[in-house]
């Protein structure tokens, strides 16, 4: 029927492979067997032995170490007497030679040499598989060179598949009466009646679909004989029989080949096949034989997929009638499976019903979502619902279903090139354009029945099993199901923009969602309805989210699902399911990826407004309702979702104020380079932030808040470098006009950071380490004396700073203020009796004195030499004054009294 893919070198080792396997697991069995017996013997042979005598001296000290509870020790004659030993005899089980204890156990089997392996094992399989090839080939040569006509050939196939058969009965007759017991990896009888098995199904198979000699009808019949054969005789000869016959049927179609394939007849004869072996499958409990039959049928969906008109009835008949017999046969406590114990998931059974899904989902995509295709896969979904619900054991393919229910409707709504939508009445407003597909109804009603079928079952099936998986499975797939299909749907009908419609579904599916918790939370408890009522409710604020999604635009969805997580804080509250937690950070943890996607919010239409445009709406309630949502969560525990919130709430209000800054500085054109006002803002504003998260990380003991603090610091102080004293400093680089003698930008970039850094370092003092805090404080030092700076240059050179040399004045009032400076700190560090100012003051004295005897010696003449080193006199001695007078003055002793006499 199909021209072979493969060459017979290559279909021989893959057959030899598939036999090598067999004949390990036999080997294995044999084993088991063998060493099964050998204990039972052991066991039976062992003599029952008295207790062992104790010496007289282990015996004295038992019972000194128990003198307290023990009667009065025995006599003299007593402790050297030994007891009389045991003469009661075990008498032997009949047959056997002895049950002394000096029998020896009985030797095992040494194992087979080479010579022995070769004769009679390898010999075996490699004769039984060179008569089943020698039929095929013989057939297949018959064709190609036309020898024979095709009677005669269908005629010498059946009489050499009898044959075989033949033979391979007379040879178990034989060792029957002979009572030679064949090997069970080399059963000659067994490979003959293989060999001939496959050479029957090969000319049934010829006969009917190569030339015609049967009808329909007459060939099921005969493949149905055959199969039943093979069934009886692998139930006398074994796995070995078993496996090469589903082999050999299975690959008989690529053997026996002809050019113009008809699928009815393979899918029929696969369908013979199948059953036959799901049954024998069934009878002797070999799973093995069932999984290579599923992986084989599945294999066999794909021929024809990839043509332009895929056949889909009988492609979808080949996956009905499996999932069928699968149901029937092979799931465990379903109709006629096997038994299995409760509450447990058996991989087989579930296994089964999703490979056939699988293949049924490969028919819908492969034929372009085909009315019949579709119509086909609703049915194996309803039906693994179905068996699922009477059997727990397949509850394992309800996950299976709903993946491939979501693959579906997501290749629906992703097609390259999706044809315009109708819906029954006419175009929905808000849900899509007028369209000529008619398949859009039939997806929007399966749509409906997967939604409420997996929903509806998820809700029921609580409190069914005595498991917990088993209800957390179809509550997953009862809330995860109908999302995915609403997904799938809004971006195949909506093209993902906004639609009310959609809303108000996701609206709906929340509420049920919601009351379905709610019932669950009645309930008694259950095994594994505790995590069942937290999938529901993570299904609602789901549902939620999507509605907002759907109804809202960029900027609005953000803050949404940023009020989602703040509702789901409460509601944990509320309700303490512990995945509601989870929620909340997981609604931020979106939020903030949508952020980086885009940081504008809603793009170009941010607003040219300062502070009050998209900007505050976008990042200023995300962080409020983080920050709220972080108070609900702390009530509870201080845990990783917590953690995740706190951040988001820190990270949205630091984005809150370098995007409104940004936007103020550049006037709304936020791909500006920056600034000295932007930077000098964002180090104010960052300094300020870490002020405040020192102050909140000593009650709430937050390692986010602490590390937090310790982040926008160090942001504070790589910008305040890079930004401030080297980019954008105006008396290196920067051009900038600076405004103003006094209110200008060098009091918002250098003084009021110095001034914010001070309190910063007197707000870390005594909680963090003292070099962290006087670093900081250096920074506020080293920030006060650039201002004074700059000013002295502002002064001198006018709003632009760069241009223009220095004069003698200039450098004279330089060593001037820095001088005063210092005075100004000392005097400061003597009122509040700070040692850090007195320190600073010693510092900038110092620098003041380097500059006087380097800078000012040098470039300064006349009379402004003169005044600097004056002034600088007159301030060292009366510092020198200061610190002797006032801060360390020395008390002089008052002289001793003298001594009174006594009158």
């Amino acid at each position: 029927m199909f021209d072979g893919p493969f060459d017979a070198f290559a279909l021989i080792i893959a057959i030899i492979a598939f036999l090598i396997a067999i004949k390990a697991s036999s080997q294995a069995t044999e084993l088991r067997r063998r060493l099964n017996s050998l204990e039972e013997m052991l066991y039976a042979q062992r003599p029952v032995q008295p207790p062992p005598l104790m010496p007289a001296q282990a015996q004295a000290e038992a019972t000194a170490t128990t003198a307290a509870a023990e009667p009065p020790p025995l006599a003299p004659e007593a402790e050297t007497t030994p007891p009389p030993l045991v003469t009661e005899e075990i008498s032997p089980p009949p047959l056997e030679p002895s049950t002394g204890a000096d029998a020896p156990p009985p030797v095992p089997e040494a194992a087979p040499g080479f010579e022995e392996r070769l004769g009679t094992r390898w010999v075996v399989w490699i004769g039984g598989l060179a008569l089943a090839l020698g039929g095929f080939f013989m057939v297949r040569y018959s064709i190609e060179a036309g020898l024979l006509g095709p009677g005669v050939r269908v005629f010498l196939g059946g009489l050499f598949a009898a044959a075989l058969l033949g033979a391979g009965e007379w040879t178990r007759r034989k060792e029957s009466i002979s009572s030679i017991a064949a090997l069970p990896i080399a059963n000659i009888p067994a490979i003959l009646t293989a060999a001939g098995t496959a050479v029957a199904f090969a000319t049934i198979y010829a006969a009917y679909a190569l030339y015609g000699f049967l009808v329909p009808a007459t060939a099921f019949v005969l493949l149905g004989i055959v199969a039943m054969g093979t069934l009886a005789a692998a139930l006398l000869h074994g796995p070995a029989l078993a496996g090469l016959g589903v082999v050999g049927a299975f690959v008989t179609p690529i053997l026996v080949s002809s050019g113009k394939p008809d699928y009815w007849a393979l899918y029929i004869y696969l369908a013979v096949v199948t059953a036959a072996s799901f049954g024998l499958a069934r009878i002797r409990l070999w799973r093995w034989l069932a999984v290579t039959t599923i992986a084989f049928a599945v294999l066999w969906i794909f021929p024809g997929l990839d043509t332009e008109q895929v056949q889909v009835a009988p492609h979808a008949f080949h996956a009905i009638v499996g999932f069928v017999l699968a149901a029937l046969l092979v799931v465990c406590g379903f109709m006629f499976g096997p038994t299995f114990e409760d509450g447990e998931i058996e991989p087989v059974s579930s296994g089964a019903l999703g490979a056939y899904l699988f293949g049924a989902m490969l028919v819908v995509l492969s034929s372009a979502h085909a009315d019949l295709a579709l119509i086909a896969f609703t049915l194996l979904v309803g039906g693994t619902l179905f068996v699922a619900w009477r059997a727990p054991a397949a509850t394992g393919a309800l996950g299976a279903a709903a993946a491939a229910v979501f693959i579906v409707f997501a290749e629906w709504a992703v097609r390259a090139n999706p044809d315009m939508l109708v819906l029954p009445g006419g175009p929905v407003p808000g849900v899509g354009p007028v369209a000529t597909d008619s398949a859009v109804t039939l997806h929007l009603v399966t749509a409906a029945l997967f939604a409420a079928g997996f929903g509806v079952a998820g809700f029921f099936a609580q409190g069914r099993s005595n498991s917990a998986i088993i209800p957390v499975v179809w509550s997953a797939a009862g809330v995860a199901t109908p999302i995915a299909i609403l997904v799938a749907l809004y971006a195949r009908i909506a093209h993902l923009d906004r639609s009310i419609p959609f809303a108000i579904l996701a609206v709906l599916l929340a509420a049920a969602f919601g009351a379905a918790t709610e019932a669950l939370m009645r309930r008694e408890e259950r095994p594994g309805v505790a995590t069942s009522v937290a999938l529901f409710a993570t299904g609602t604020l789901g549902a939620l989210a999507l509605a907002l999604t759907f109804a809202l635009e960029k900027g609005w969805l953000t803050i949404a699902l940023a009020l989602m997580s703040l509702g789901t804080a409460w509601i944990s509250l509320q309700r303490p399911i512990p995945v509601l937690r989870r929620l909340a950070a997981i609604f931020a943890a979106i939020v903030t990826a949508r952020i980086a996607y885009d940081p504008r919010i809603v793009g170009d239409a941010v607003g040219t407004t300062p502070i009050f445009n998209w900007l505050l709406w976008g990042y200023g309630l995300p962080a409020a309702s983080f920050w709220g949502a972080s108070i609900f969560l702390r009530r509870r525990a201080d845990d990783a979702p917590l953690r995740v919130v706190e951040t988001a709430a820190i990270l949205f209000t630091a984005l809150l104020a370098f995007t409104e800054i940004r936007h103020f500085a550049t006037g709304g054109d936020m791909i500006s380079p920056p600034s000295l006002l932007e930077f000098a803002l964002q180090v104010c504003i960052t300094l300020a932030m870490a002020i405040g998260l020192e102050r909140l990380r000593l009650r709430s003991h937050s390692i986010v808040h602490d590390v937090g603090a310790v982040v926008l610091t160090a942001i504070a102080g790589l910008i305040s470098v890079f930004g401030l004293l080297i980019l954008e400093n105006p008396l290196l680089f920067s051009s900038v006009n600076v405004g103003g003698l006094v209110f200008n930008l060098l009091l918002l970039g250098y003084a009021l950071p110095a001034v914010l850094m001070l309190l910063l370092s007197y707000a870390v003092a005594g909680h963090r380490r003292v070099a962290y805090a006087n670093t900081i404080a250096g920074g506020a030092l080293v920030f006060a004396l650039t201002y004074v700076t700059l000013e002295i240059r502002r002064f001198y050179h006018g709003p632009v700073l760069l241009y223009g040399g220095t004069t003698s004045a200039e450098q004279y009032t330089y060593s001037i203020g820095w001088l005063a400076f210092g005075v100004v700190l000392l005097g400061v560090g003597i009122l509040v009796n700070s040692e850090r100012a007195r320190l600073a003051s010693a510092a900038v004295i110092a620098l003041t004195i380097l500059k006087a005897f380097v800078i000012d010696m040098s470039t300064l003449t006349g009379v402004y030499r003169a005044l600097s080193f004056m002034c600088l006199g007159v301030v060292l001695v009366a510092i020198g004054w200061l610190y002797q007078r006032i801060l360390f003055r020395r008390q002089i002793a008052p002289p001793p009294a003298a001594p009174q006499t006594s009158s």
